[in-house]
């Protein structure tokens, strides 16, 4: 299994955060694993998006994902894989799923990232190895982008 952890300090309340991160179109502009998007669809608390992932360090083009994210207002949204019988090759390959996790304090809030796959062992000789190099670092970076983001321009921005 390969996971990313980033921690940060952000000027913003938890559901400004949250709602950003639940925003996937705008938050592609802070995180270069979200590829050209086919579409999004929100309902209330839950988006699904189909969108062309790019792993960092993985040559692509990537075969098109369908993911999708489930906000608990005001704590975090967890983002995961749909299920079979969509993503049929994502299915197979991994089991993923991310976080976006907020606790409130001073002036802002603590926005906690976490990113995991579980590969296949078929594939996981030659992927894993690429992710634990390269997954750490993009995961800092998104977070870091994320932060500059939201302060620079508004949180409702």
């Amino acid at each position: 299994m390969v996971e990313a952890r980033a921690q940060k300090f952000i000027a913003c309340t938890p559901d400004e955060y949250l709602e950003f991160a639940m925003d996937v179109e705008r938050y592609a502009r802070v995180d270069d694993k979200l590829g050209p998007f086919d579409w999004v669809r929100r309902e209330g608390n839950h988006v699904q998006f189909k969108f062309r992932p790019a792993m960092p360090g993985l040559p692509g083009p990537a075969p098109k994902m369908i993911a999708q994210g489930v906000l608990t207002p005001g704590k975090r949204v967890d983002v995961s894989l749909v299920a079979l019988p969509e993503n049929k090759l994502w299915n197979r390959i991994m089991k993923f799923n991310a976080s976006f996790a907020c606790e409130p304090v001073e002036n802002g809030v603590l926005v906690t990232r976490i990113m995991a796959a579980e590969l296949n062992p078929a594939v996981r000789w030659l992927v894993e190895p690429i992710l634990r190099r390269n997954l750490p670092q993009n995961i800092e970076t998104e977070v870091e982008q994320a932060k500059a983001y939201l302060e620079k321009s508004g949180a409702s921005n």
